[in-house]
Parts: structure tokens; sequence; C-alpha cells
């Protein structure tokens, strides 16, 4: 069982949506939080919101650029010391179909999505192997196991991330260490960042959202699928012909549709 009570946690997208609300319970539960964000003005008003709660540090960054991962690992481990629970929570989003994308949006969904997450993590886990104890959570999607139109090169980051997530973990587990990770694999989370997105199957909720993924790391979940039946998802994609798992999950479930009226953070 993990515990985030006098624990260093670093999370990446913290100004804002789970981020945020992650934040805030780890605060709540004991923590030492390192917060990262791109949005410098919004990092502060966290901080200041969040100041009675416990030990807040705010380092404004862009995930996207490997120098400014450089020069924040540099600046924690002497400012802030050993992180222990690292969550690797940013992301972007382009809602277009894949020719409408610039080569800028690709690679910046890249990097912010896939590398940023393997940047960060490189950083801060051989310290983790070192002490033989640790906890790397990763926020992937849902889109991690399912394809979708007009989100294709999201879609790509995410198995990218999630692929990359569990394979850490299964060499965390030859080398005997005993650093945990954890893979989210949540639905569309009601932050904002897919506003517009048409759903019969229900949008998650920020606040619930981030009480279970706080909950996963606490019990060193290995995966964690959101809303529950989509778990089932990779036995569907191993059982049934492509053409009837296209059917039943894009049309009659309406998954493969949901992104046709998106307006939310498009990265333009």
């Amino acid at each position: 069982m993990s515990t985030f009570k006098n624990k260093k946690v670093l999370i990446t997208g913290a100004a804002s949506g789970i981020g945020k609300i992650m934040c805030r319970l780890a605060l709540e539960k004991g923590a030492n939080i390192v917060m990262i964000d791109i949005n410098k003005e919004a990092l502060e008003r966290v901080k200041t919101e969040f100041s009675s709660l416990g030990q807040l540090y705010a380092y404004p960054v862009d995930v996207s650029d490997l120098t400014q991962i450089t020069q924040m690992a540099d600046t924690v481990k002497k400012e802030v010391g050993k992180i222990d629970i690292l969550i690797n929570n940013a992301g972007i989003v382009v809602g277009k179909y894949f020719n409408e994308h610039s080569l800028e949006q690709i690679e910046k969904t890249m990097a912010v999505n896939s590398l940023a997450p393997q940047y960060i993590t490189h950083f801060f886990l051989q310290e983790m192997i070192d002490h033989n104890e640790g906890h790397i959570c990763t926020i992937s999607s849902m889109a991690g196991l399912i394809s979708n139109p007009k989100m294709a090169v999201y879609v790509a980051s995410k198995w990218a991330a999630a692929g990359w997530s569990d394979s850490l973990r299964l060499e965390m587990k030859q080398l005997h260490k005993k650093v945990k990770i954890t893979t989210i694999l949540p639905y569309y989370i009601n932050t904002g960042m897919f506003d517009g997105v048409k759903s019969l199957i229900p949008i998650l909720e920020p606040e619930k959202t981030a009480k279970k993924i706080i909950r996963a790391i606490e019990k060193e979940k290995i995966y964690l699928g959101m809303p529950w039946g989509f778990n089932f998802v990779r036995t569907m994609q191993g059982l049934l012909p492509i053409r009837l798992f296209d059917l039943i999950v894009g049309k009659w479930m309406g998954v493969y549709t949901t992104m046709n009226h998106f307006t939310g953070h498009q990265n333009k």
C-alpha cells in the first residue's frame, strides 16, 4: 500500500483539471507537492489557493521542450530533493482529421503526451531505483486502447504512453525493484479539454476521477480503466472480428462519432 503522507509528489498539468484536483487531494493526505504546468499565472493562483493545505512548489514548464524539462529536473532535485511519487498528467489534443493536422501539431502532441512522461520519468527514476521505492503513475487514456476518428495523433500518443508505462512496470519487476507503476486509462473527462464531445457513454466527472486515480496509486493498481466496463475492451478486441467490433463500439455505442462536434482546447 502506497501512502502520500510526507511524500514528495510531482504532478504535471497541475494548474487545472484533474491535475489541480489531485494536488489538493494529495495535500490533504499530507504530501508535499511539486506542481508543473505551462501556465505560470494559473500555477501561482493554485499555489495561493492551496497554500494553507501544505508545502507546494511551483515550476512553469513547457513539457514539450526537453531543455525546459532538463532545467526543471535539476532545479527540483536541488530545491526539493528526491521525488517519491510522479504523476504524468499533462496532455493536449487536436480534434481534427489527420490530414488537417500541421506538422507542428503532430510533433507537439507526441511531445507532450508521449515523450514528456518518458523524459520526466527518466530524470527521477534512477533515484527511485537506488532507494528501491517510489511510484510512477501515467495518465494515458481509453484512446490508448481504442482507435477513434478526428484524434488519430492523440490516439497514437496515448497508445505510446500506455505501452511504455506498462513496459516500465515489467522492467521494474524483472529488476526486482519496488518501484510501482500505475497506468490510468480514462474515457473523456469533463475538464474543458474535450468540450463539444457528444457521447452516449457518460463523460467522467473530474473530482470523482481524480479521487479514483489517487486511490489507485495508494492501492498500487497496475491498471485503472474508467468507466469500469471499458476494462473489457481488450477482451472484445481479441475475441471479435474487427468489423463487428467497429459496429458495436463505433455505431451502436457511438464512440467513433464522439469528436464530430469537438470544440475544446484546440491547439491551432
